[in-house]
Parts: C-alpha cells; structure tokens; sequence
C-alpha cells in the first residue's frame, strides 16, 4: 500500500515544531551517545569483533568511562566553539565547521593525554578512530533533522503552482531554497533547466536539471506546468526575448526576476517572481558608470534641470540626487508634475521649498531671472515639446519650444556662468525628415554654437524612444489591447531604438562628464526593434493572461506625415568617435547663430516653416581631428 503524501506532510509538520523547541538538548545528548556508538565500535573492530581480548589489559568498564568522559568533553568542547550556545542552520556549514572543531577537540584531549601519561584505559587509537564514528554519527543525525524541517517548510502542492525554472547558477539556487523553505510560496519547483553542458543532470535542492531551454514546452507537457521563471537576474534581453517568444508558442506565462541592480542585498527571493516586461526584453545590461567621474562634476554643485516633470527630467532629478548636489533645482511649466517628481524623490511634496521652481522656458525674462537667483553651475536641458504628430501639426508652437525656449536657456545659462550645460536631444535629429527632429537639431546647432562663444562646456546627448515614458508606445498599446483593440501600428517594418529610462538617464549623466565642447553625444541604444513584433508581444501576453475576451487585431495606418520607416543614431554626413565609454560615441555638431535661426523664422507662416526649418537643421560636418 503506497504512503498518504498528505498525511506525511502532516506527520511532518507536526513533528518540525517539536524537534526545534528541544532542538539544543536532543543534540547534545545525541552528540554524547555517538562518542559512546563511536568509541564502542572502534574498539570491537579494534579486537576482532569483540570489546576486550585476553592478551590485553583493556576491560569493558575502561571503555564505558573512556566514553564517558568523551561525552563529557564533547559537552566543554561544544559549549566553548559555540556549538551549543548558537542556533546554527540544519546541517549548515557553520554548524559542520564548529561540529569537526569540537570533536577534534576532545579526541586531542584524549589521545594526547594517554600519550602524555601513559594511562590508557582503551588502546590510544580508539578516541581517535572512536572520534571519526562519531563525527559521522552526528553528521548522520543532523542531516536527518534537515530532512525533517525542509519538508515541513515545502509550500503544500496542492496550493502553490508548480513551474520550470531555468538557470542552475546562483540565482537559480537562492530561488529554489527560497520556494522550498516558505511554507506560503506561491511556487514549487518540479524541475530545472539550463544550457550549460557542464549542468546536464546537476540537482539543487533534489530538483533536477532534466534539459535546456529549448526543450521547455515539452517539459511543461510532460509536468503538467504553465509557468516558467527565468532565474538569471544578469540574463541579456536578447536570451529573454528568445525564452519569452518560445514561452508564447507553447502557451505558457514567462516570469522573471527582477536585474541584479533591483534586487535588495542582491539576494533572490520568490516574492520577487514577476510577469516578464517589455522593458526586461528590451533593456539591456547593466551599465558599467564611472561614478567617480560623475561625482566629480555633480557632488556640492548647484545643479538645474528644465523639464524636471517629464520622464527624462523626472528620472534625472532622481539620479542626480543620489550624487549629493549641494542644490537642485527642478523647473517645469506643469506643477502637478513638479509635486510627483518631489514625492519619488523626498516621500513628501510639500510644494514650500526652493528646490520647485514653475516657469515656461518660452519666457525668456522669468528664464533669466531664476538664473541669476539660482546661479546653477550644471545645467540638463530637457523640456521640450516631443510627441512627433502634433509638433508637425503645429510647428511654430515647436519652434517657440524647442528652438526659441533652448536658446533663452542657453542665454540665461551664459550669462550666469554656468559651467557645464546638457542639451537633451533625440535620435529624430540625425537626418531629420520631421518639424521635432529639424526643431531638435536646431537645438544641438544651437547648443554648438554656444561653446564656440563661452569658455564653458555646452554639448548635446542624443538617444532613442524610452521605455515608459509618458505617450510611448507601449502604453499606447496596452491601452488598445485592454479596449479589445484594434492595435494600430503604422508600418509592419517600422522599426525603433528602446532603451530603459532608467539605463538612458544613467547614460546622458555619464555623457556629461565625458563630453567636450559642441559636440553631440551618442548613446548606444542596442539592435533596432520591430514595433510590429512587439504588439504581437503584448496581444499574445494578454491574450495568455485572459484579459481579452476576443481576438486583438492590427491595423496598418501608414506612416505619418514627417514619421521615418526606421530611426537612425547617425546622420549620413555625421562620423562616430569613440567617448572614452564603450556605451557612448561622439560626433561633431556644425553650429548656427540665433540671429541667422531669428532672421528665417520671424514672420514664416506655418505651411511654410517646415521647409525653413529644414534648412535650419542641416549642415554638412567636417569631423574633428582627434
């Protein structure tokens, strides 16, 4: 007749409780028997199968009082290694290492003073060998004790999910001890996988590496599992994209956890698992940032950021926090923005201090003043009109932003002195084909020109489409999908740069301190993505989780008037230099005059401004002699 699982687990989890509260006295006294087991079968294999013999002296009642006072000794030896005083882990290390100390010890003793004194009550081998049994006896009994509290803290099968979980490395190990000792774990593991050779058959924990990742789906098949967690915090988008698409086509949920630079002393936990995102698939490694070089420019320093509201300039005030300005100084035109950014920053947004400051960077009078009462000497420049429909709709409104409020700022930053200034600029200003990347070119032109007439550093930071910031496509998307679509998509070759928020802010601070005079820097934004494929993404996802009671369609719009079919980093003209940081190039930028940008615009009506600011925007580049 087979065992009852549940009335095992019963059984066990009744007995766990009682074996911890008597937990010390129940070793001790079994660390005592196993010198008397230990002592007493050394000896009878010491003499043939037999505790005494006639051609010796030895006599039972020597090797009981030899035991005896092992016990005794292994009570003093435990006591003073801390054996006894601490509660180590089950069968840990710690526990082992103090265990070997305390049993070396009192066979020493022993065998150093039979041999000291030539009183031997049992053969001088016997506490040695006797020892050895003993250790072994001991480490038996522990090993059994773990047995008995992991299975009582095994979450119940009947309600944790049971799930594959890939990576037999580090993270792998610390998430399954993690499920395995938490009795209210929302997993059980049933199964390992990993593509490295060396790990084929490797068990953690008793869970076995049965395969490699491309053998998922039928593993899940043959487990009966839905779930997958990707146990690899330092895993690359590129291998997450590849398990979350082979997830997709077998129908299961993908969960992860959460980059190594988010997870808390760098430990694992279960309660970290979550759905995989589109920032996990598509964000990349974890920057290797100079922080030194940083601190050096940011650390004591009065430091301003337009557009502190936005999700660039939100993210920039929060980093640049942690580098310990003497002042910061946050400016945007919308204040419920300005009280978010303060809440993620400080926890309270009490709107009564200095460091909130409401303005239009269009009013070039209030721009000077705050200057000159702030007197910032490291400027990031990032407000700016940018979703790329409505700026082409309406591109003197862009022009008044982007063009006209970046140079009030770069005025009002000349005439205070400050001493390092960064233009945000965008990807959408190499080879601008639209009124946001002519506007922002301008802005980089704009930005050289300034450090051709200031003795101070003014430069240019271009990048991508950021994930989650406020109008991205993502969002746009998820809000399709959850109105039962259609997703709308407007070329199913259109292709963009994504980076992460947090990574692109790590990066334009970064590019900060190494830029020079004029010049644009460039981020490295990875492979290009298909917008098409990542729709296709999220409807699946939703589609998996139930949050769609019908199929999700794609629509095809088309691209938009200004709207390129696949983004570039580069211009054509423009030659990429090596920054000094593997993740940042530099090109150089041809600047323009503000009266030159002043005398083509004034007066230009909007069907005619484009084509001015067409103009503006290009410039042929004769690359720098390094």
């Amino acid at each position: 007749m087979g065992t009852d699982p549940q009335r095992s687990s019963w059984v066990v989890r009744r007995l766990a409780p009682v074996l911890v509260s008597v937990r010390t006295p129940v070793q001790a006294g079994v660390d005592a028997l196993a010198w008397f087991i230990g002592i007493a079968a050394f000896q009878f294999v010491r003499f043939d199968f037999t505790f005494t013999n006639a051609e010796t002296a030895f006599t039972l009642g020597d090797m009981v009082g030899t035991a005896a006072m092992a016990a005794l000794l292994q009570m003093v030896a435990g006591l003073w290694v801390g054996l006894y005083r601490n509660h180590w882990r089950y069968g840990s290390i710690d526990e082992m290492g103090h265990l070997v100390a305390s049993v070396a010890a009192v066979a020493i003793v022993l065998t150093t003073v039979g041999l000291a004194t030539g009183f031997r009550p049992v053969p001088v081998s016997v506490p040695i060998g006797g020892g050895i049994a003993a250790l072994m006896i001991m480490t038996g009994v522990r090993y059994f004790w773990r047995v008995i509290t992991d299975l009582a803290m095994r979450p119940d099968t009947q309600l944790a999910e049971p799930v594959l979980v890939i990576g037999a490395g580090e993270g792998g190990e610390q998430l399954l001890t993690s499920m395995l000792r938490n009795p209210t774990s929302r997993y059980v593991p049933v199964a390992l996988l990993d593509d490295d050779p060396a790990k084929s058959r490797l068990s953690i924990r008793s869970i076995q590496v049965v395969g490699t990742t491309a053998d998922m789906a039928a593993w899940a098949k043959e487990l009966d599992v839905s779930t997958v967690v990707v146990a690899i915090p330092s895993a690359p988008p590129a291998t997450l994209r590849r398990i979350a698409n082979a997830g997709l086509r077998a129908g299961l949920t993908v969960c992860t956890l959460p980059p190594v630079d988010q997870l808390f002393d760098g430990t694992v936990d279960s309660d970290q698992v979550r759905p995989i995102t589109e920032t996990d698939l598509l964000g990349r490694s974890q920057i290797d940032t100079d922080v030194d070089s940083i601190a050096g420019y940011l650390q004591g320093r009065r430091v301003l950021v337009t557009g502190a509201g936005g999700s660039i300039g939100s993210e920039l005030c929060r980093q640049i926090s942690t580098f310990e300005p003497s002042h910061l100084v946050m400016l945007d035109r919308d204040e419920s923005a300005l009280h978010a950014v303060q809440l993620s920053i400080t926890g309270r947004a009490m709107l009564d201090d200095d460091s909130l400051v409401v303005a239009d960077i269009r009013d070039r009078d209030r721009v000077a003043e705050l200057f000159a009462t702030y007197r910032p000497q490291v400027v990031f420049h990032a407000a700016a009109l940018k979703h790329l429909t409505l700026v082409e709709r309406f591109p003197s409104e862009a022009l008044k932003t982007n063009v006209v409020g970046t140079q009030n700022v770069i005025d009002a930053a000349i005439a205070s002195g400050v001493e390092r200034f960064v233009n945000v600029s965008t990807d959408k200003a190499a080879d601008p084909t639209s009124v946001l990347g002519f506007t922002k070119r301008v802005a980089e032109r704009l930005t050289a020109a300034a450090a051709e007439t200031d003795g101070n550093t003014y430069l240019s930071v271009r990048f991508g489409n950021v994930l989650g910031s406020r109008g991205s496509v993502l969002t746009a998307f998820r809000a399709q999908i959850d109105e039962g679509g259609p997703v709308t998509v407007t070329d199913p070759e259109v292709t963009r740069f994504f980076m992460t928020v947090e990574e692109a802010v790590q990066l334009l601070i970064q590019a900060g301190a190494v830029g020079a005079d004029g010049e644009a820097l460039v981020l490295d934004m990875g492979e290009p993505v298909r917008i098409d494929d990542v729709a296709r993404r999220l409807i699946a996802e939703a589609a998996a989780s139930g949050r769609t009671p019908r199929p999700v369609t794609i629509e095809y719009t088309g691209l938009r008037p200004g709207e390129k079919l696949h983004e570039s980093l580069f211009g054509a003209c423009e030659v990429a230099r090596p920054s000094g940081h593997p993740a940042i190039s530099r090109v150089d930028v041809p600047p323009v005059s503000f009266a030159e940008v002043a005398d083509a615009t004034i007066g230009v009506s909007d069907d005619a401004l484009t084509a001015v600011l067409r103009r503006l925007g290009a410039g042929a580049v004769v690359p720098a002699e390094d």
